[in-house]
Order: structure tokens, then C-alpha cells, then sequence
């Protein structure tokens, strides 16, 4: 499935619901042979990274997302949703976050605006 700007901004608002922050979208098509598109996002403690997390793995699917692998769940600094080849959901820690910096792995990548979608 291609993902198109409304269904990214619908994912986007699904990480706003549980107050997900520093959402970063990178556009990686051309660059990246593992996905299209690739977000990031922080979550304050452990636990807000699992509530994003289960938000996502709820609601993904509804909208013909699927979530394809999951890994990083039990100790909650660092998840990440495989969803396909479309698109790469990173959910961390503000440590993990900044220790691994991921925008600059991706620094060529476009890094899109959108308007999340309330929920």
C-alpha cells in the first residue's frame, strides 16, 4: 500500500494522542531501500513509549497499516515498528533519542511537515 500525506498525518495525530514528542517525518524514498518512510518519536518514560507503542499497534491496522514486527517492547527505551517496507516507527526514550541520533543516520532525507490529524 502506498502511504499517502492524509494517512501519514492520521499516524502522526495517533502519536499526538498519547502526547508522543520531538515527531520527526523523514522521507526516505530514494535513500533507503528498507522503507519509504521513517518517524520518529520520543517518548518522556518507558511507559509513555509502551503507550504509544499499543496506540499504534491498535490503530494501524484499522486504517491497512500492518504492523509486521515489533521489537523493544519488554525494556521500553527503544521500539521498533516494522510496518511493511512503508514506513519505520522509532519510539524512544530522550536518552536512547539522543544517543543515537537517527536524523543524522538520515541526514539526506527530506524532513516532511504535516498536520496531524485530531483525534
Amino acid at each position: 500500500m502506498e502511504l499517502d500525506q492524509k494517512m501519514l498525518s492520521e499516524v502522526v495525530g495517533y502519536v499526538e494522542d498519547k502526547k508522543g514528542g520531538d515527531i520527526t517525518l523523514l522521507n526516505l524514498k530514494g535513500i533507503s531501500m528498507v522503507t519509504d518512510y521513517c518517524l520518529l518519536v520520543t517518548g518522556n518514560t518507558t511507559t509513555q513509549v509502551k503507550a504509544i507503542t499499543d496506540h499504534l499497534e491498535e490503530k494501524l491496522p484499522e486504517m491497512g497499516i500492518p504492523v509486521i514486527h515489533l521489537e523493544g517492547l519488554p525494556t521500553a527505551n527503544w521500539v521498533l515498528m516494522d510496518c511493511g517496507g512503508d514506513l519505520v516507527i522509532h519510539v524512544m526514550t530522550p536518552d536512547h533519542r539522543e544517543f543515537y541520533q537517527l536524523e543524522r543516520l538520515w541526514k539526506d532525507a527530506e524532513v516532511m511537515s504535516l498536520n496531524p490529524v485530531k483525534h
